[in-house]
């Protein structure tokens, strides 16, 4: 019995090791487009500029209020229209075409609204998803007055 946990957890932590060796290759491509995207702010400066009070001693920031907040993600591989016609005669086994092509960016949506494209991973069986590009705040503000 004790062998069997050992066993899980060497498993859980191969999975670990797994992911953190793709967060480290993730790191290595993100050092080499630093350097191209100094000028361009990072996020945690953008939510900056939005707490106009200073930090009093040991009260929470604006921002800290809502980190804890639940949001939905979601990755989108592409949409299409379907008559219910259509709908009602699918089975399994159907395909379904979609309006996105294979080895485009898929669409990383916070509650419905654009924020990066990404490309798949699998690691040990696993999907994820690694940002290859991420929304700026003025191209969301753009994309909502569409």
């Amino acid at each position: 019995m004790a062998e069997e946990n050992g066993s899980g957890q060497d498993d859980a932590d191969s999975v670990m090791d797994d992911w953190a060796a793709a967060l480290a290759e993730q790191e290595v491509a993100d050092s080499a487009s630093a350097t191209a995207n100094a000028a361009t702010p990072q996020p945690a400066d953008i939510f900056q500029s939005f707490d106009s009070k200073p930090n009093l001693a040991g009260a929470p920031s604006n921002i800290d209020m809502i980190l804890d907040i639940p949001v939905s993600l979601t990755v989108e591989l592409g949409r299409t229209k379907i008559a219910i016609r259509s709908l009602l005669q699918l089975a399994q086994g159907s395909v379904v075409e979609l309006d996105g092509l294979a080895g485009e960016p898929m669409d990383v949506l916070v509650n419905g609204c654009l924020i990066a494209q990404g490309e798949v991973v699998v690691v040990n069986e696993k999907f994820g998803i690694r940002l290859t590009d991420i929304i700026t705040p003025a191209e969301r503000i753009r994309r909502l007055h569409k």
